[in-house]
């Protein structure tokens, strides 16, 4: 069975390059798959069937996996039995009739304006990796950008002088970003005195390195926002991507226009944007419960 999987992971990466955190989700969702239906004892593909799928998702949900985790892993089982179906590896795909269960669409967690401030103060700039972590924390939060997005980004994707970032996303056409004055300043003072002592071998585009000179990577980013949450001691769950939601929000509720805001995060579609008007409105809302005294 592995090696039928690895056979399957192989074509994603390499024939229909997906980006390694796809094909690492793949991999995870299902090997663990795979460990169930051996625990079952069934030992090929050709001996499993809808019941077989069904089966597993309701072990999942017993086991208390939410139902996000459950749909993702649905859609892995999914994209790989199609596989096996295209290979003729099975005689028919099982999951042609399931339906994915329908998951509640939570609302980001945005930060406040004081909290996104007191986040951007953490790092200590009198130090090298303080200077790197303050430019990567402030771009991600003057762009928007994703941190898959920051931590690919290379030396030329830059322009300090003109302020800006040029960004692009496997195969997604190129963006460019404007990028505020302070950021643009940590930037410019990262670039200038910090890269050069960490990047040992020239050939080495990256614009973002640990201090092995290589780029570094989203584990590495996620440990470090982990620990100046903790450092200024925000109650709120932040992950990577909360410095993004924030940007939108606080750009649509100073007034941005949805246009705008789509095409800076670079939204295909702008019914992903308009969550951030939600998220605003509720925002408002709270503001005059709180402070109207007939509220």
């Amino acid at each position: 069975m592995n090696d039928k999987l690895d056979r399957f992971i192989n074509y994603m990466g390499n024939v229909r390059k997906l980006s390694d955190n796809t094909v690492e989700s793949y991999s995870r969702d299902l090997r663990q798959y795979i460990e169930y239906i051996k625990s079952k004892n069934i030992a090929s593909f050709k001996n499993t069937n809808k019941t077989t799928i069904i089966t597993y998702l309701l072990y999942m949900q017993k086991n208390g996996r939410a139902t996000s985790t459950i749909s993702r892993n649905l859609a892995s089982i999914r994209a790989f039995y199609q596989y096996l179906a295209s290979e003729r590896i099975i005689d028919r795909d099982p999951t042609l009739d399931l339906e994915s269960p329908k998951v509640e669409k939570k609302l980001p967690v945005i930060l406040s304006s004081k909290e996104v401030e007191l986040l951007l103060e953490q790092p200590d700039i009198n130090n090298a990796k303080g200077i790197r972590d303050k430019s990567m924390l402030e771009l991600l939060y003057a762009t928007g950008i994703r941190v898959s997005e920051l931590v690919s980004l290379d030396f030329d994707d830059i322009n300090v002088e003109l302020g800006y970032i040029r960004c692009s996303r496997n195969n997604d056409r190129e963006r460019i970003i404007p990028v505020g004055t302070i950021a643009l300043d940590i930037l410019g003072r990262y670039v200038c005195e910090i890269r050069p002592e960490l990047v040992k071998n020239k050939s080495v585009k990256a614009l973002y390195v640990n201090y092995k000179g290589e780029r570094l990577t989203r584990q590495g980013f996620w440990k470090i926002i982990k620990g100046y949450k903790n450092k200024a001691k925000i109650k709120k769950d932040i992950t990577p991507h909360t410095l993004r939601h924030s940007f939108a929000a606080h750009l649509i509720e100073n007034g941005a226009d949805l246009k705008s805001v789509q095409e800076m995060l670079g939204h295909s579609d702008i019914s992903t944007t308009q969550v951030y008007t939600q998220i605003t409105r509720n925002r408002i809302k709270e503001v005059y419960n709180k402070a109207h005294p007939r509220a």
